[in-house]
């Protein structure tokens, strides 16, 4: 099954890449399943967003419509995710991938940096993956790629549950972080603007969908009350992909816990507003 946003069936003419990635392996989460979001994602896209009239079907597209053209490759194993990558970048694509576990990034961010130099990372979370002192597991992703991202232009935004070696990580490394009450304070716009003022020309985005508060996502790995609202997230997203995004993927959903599927359908109407807002040339 194809996410619903797909409409090329050819690699070559594509200009983004969709990829999913059902690998939970390194997750400590007492919630099992986001293995299974890939699927679910791609399923509820189909049923949600598509609508049939006769032997007429359409797609329930973004406001600004879709203009890019865009393949679902399928899925890949966890090992083949970096390779994945290299292979889309390389080919002047846009990659996307679905999860699986916030440790998939790890893999994914060591090739955008091997293409394509130190990376601006833009990284939602409720948590800030900035364990240093047990290395790679979905608690290390920060830790693990510090080589890869160019700190002084990176944000992470949505934390508000860091452990004290985060914490004393964070301020070593000056990292910049938002945290929902920051955006409650100052508002979103001046939020975003911000983001895109430390921003350099690889940016990268990766959403765990913890960030977004379980009012919205109950179906996470690791829900944490407090969050950031699904709007908040979409204005921040829209405003990077408008500017360019180097690629985007979307971790930890966990389908057995959710509601309805509100948190797989809420991803993949975040993916197709992300590709509603790409620039006409992803070159």
């Amino acid at each position: 099954m194809k996410i619903c946003w797909a409409n090329t069936e050819n690699f070559a003419d594509a200009e983004v890449v969709v990829f999913g990635v059902p690998d939970e392996s390194k997750s400590h989460a007492l919630r099992k399943g986001s293995s299974e979001a890939p699927h679910k994602i791609r399923e509820i896209s189909n049923l949600r967003d598509v609508y049939k009239r006769g032997s007429e079907v359409s797609v329930g597209l973004p406001f600004e419509g879709i203009s890019r053209r865009i393949y679902d490759l399928g899925n890949v194993a966890r090992n083949d995710a970096g390779r994945t990558v290299e292979k889309i970048l390389s080919a002047a694509k846009v990659p996307i991938a679905i999860g699986g576990d916030h440790s998939v990034s790890t893999e994914i961010i060591r090739s955008v940096y091997k293409i394509r130099g130190p990376v601006s990372l833009v990284y939602f979370d409720a948590h800030p993956d900035f364990i240093a002192s047990a290395g790679s597991y979905y608690g290390s992703v920060l830790a693990d790629i510090l080589p890869c991202i160019d700190l002084k232009s990176s944000t992470q935004i949505g934390i508000r549950t860091p452990e004290q070696e985060e914490i004393d990580s964070i301020k070593r490394h000056s990292l910049h972080v938002v945290t929902p009450l920051d955006i409650m304070e100052r508002g979103i716009v001046d939020v975003t603007c911000e983001i895109l003022d430390r921003a350099r020309d690889n940016v990268y985005v990766s959403i765990d969908m913890d960030a977004i508060d379980p009012a919205f996502a109950p179906g996470v790995s690791v829900p944490v009350p407090l969050g950031l609202q699904s709007l908040e997230v979409l204005h921040v997203l829209k405003a990077l992909a408008k500017r360019r995004i180097t690629g985007l993927d979307m971790m930890e959903v966990c389908p057995a816990y959710d509601i309805k599927d509100r948190t797989s359908h809420l991803a993949s109407r975040m993916i197709g507003e992300v590709l509603s807002s790409l620039p006409n040339s992803t070159a």
